[in-house]
């Protein structure tokens, strides 16, 4: 195609919440670095790290376009300005989402430079599919460390007074009030929790949620392997098909509700996924602790 082709600027359609298989689509704009090209696309398989919140690492993946195969080596958040064309990306990002005049889209970055990519030329996305999965069954798992973290924290022992924030299995919310990092790795998650004053002004006891490590790592770890053998699927629901729409992780783990978490990574399509999920957790100081989810994947 030339390159005058007309291609409008509008938000990337985001396939990846449900499909990761291979996609045909067109390119909608090209930006060059100094080592590198940035393609973006009218929709994609690929899921970019966030520019917010970057615990769940970017897709990998290769671009197929022609008879040329280019990997990608990294996938990244970009905001396009509609009435210029700038393409803004990561921390470079200079508005909120759902900003008037700008498009949020999923840069694809290849390396080196590209001067014979054309806008509208078509473009096959090609996702690691077992990267990804193993990416979305340590996201799955992070969520139900969380709530069954909760769970096990839920009573007086724990609370010395009823705390706002419950979650959705309406629990009190120990991870969203503690939680000060998150990392997302290839059949692992790695949560920091913050034990300050804080939480305890809001009426967390501290000192006896220390002494109780052992048995709080055991519980949980009890409860991860109930709510594994329900084998219930997850289900990813989704506002739209940008970017920028809410996304909720959902799952049933109780008979009377089902557990909902605001989330934009992709997920584990079921619990039968895993064969196990453990976790442990370790004291960094006396003010801030980790837990490590580790993940066994089931065997097809």
């Amino acid at each position: 195609m030339s390159s005058q082709t007309f291609i409008p600027l509008v938000p990337t359609q985001v396939t990846f919440p449900y499909s990761s298989e291979s996609l045909e689509t067109a390119i909608m704009s090209i930006q060059e670095g100094e080592s590198y090209t940035d393609i973006v696309t009218l929709s994609t398989n690929f899921h970019p790290v966030s520019h917010l919140w970057p615990d769940h690492p970017a897709d990998q993946g290769s671009l197929q376009i022609a008879d040329d195969v280019f990997t990608v080596i990294d996938c990244l958040t970009g905001a396009i300005d509609l009435e210029s064309g700038k393409l803004e990306v990561d921390k470079s990002i200079s508005v909120k989402r759902d900003t008037a005049g700008w498009a949020f889209v999923v840069v694809h970055r290849i390396a080196g430079s590209h001067h014979g990519l054309q806008l509208g030329q078509a473009v096959r996305l090609v996702v690691d599919v077992v990267h990804q999965h193993a990416l979305s069954l340590a996201h799955s798992a992070e969520h139900l460390t969380s709530l069954a973290l909760n769970q096990v924290l839920a009573n007086e022992t724990y609370w010395r007074k009823d705390a706002e924030m419950k979650d959705s299995l309406n629990h009190w919310d120990f991870h969203r009030y503690a939680q000060s990092s998150s990392q997302i790795l290839p059949l692992q998650a790695v949560v920091g929790y913050r034990l300050g004053k804080t939480l305890r002004k809001r009426g967390f006891n501290t000192d006896v949620f220390v002494t109780d490590l052992d048995a709080i790592e055991k519980a949980v770890n009890q409860q991860l392997l109930a709510w594994v053998d329900l084998g219930n699927p997850i289900d990813l629901i989704c506002d739209g098909t940008t970017l920028t729409e809410s996304r909720y992780w959902q799952c049933r783990l109780d008979d009377d509700c089902v557990a909902t978490i605001p989330c934009g990574g992709t997920h584990a399509r079921s619990l039968s996924d895993f064969a196990s999920i453990c976790i442990i957790i370790k004291q960094i100081d006396n003010q801030n602790i980790e837990i490590h989810t580790n993940v066994k994947a089931r065997s097809e």
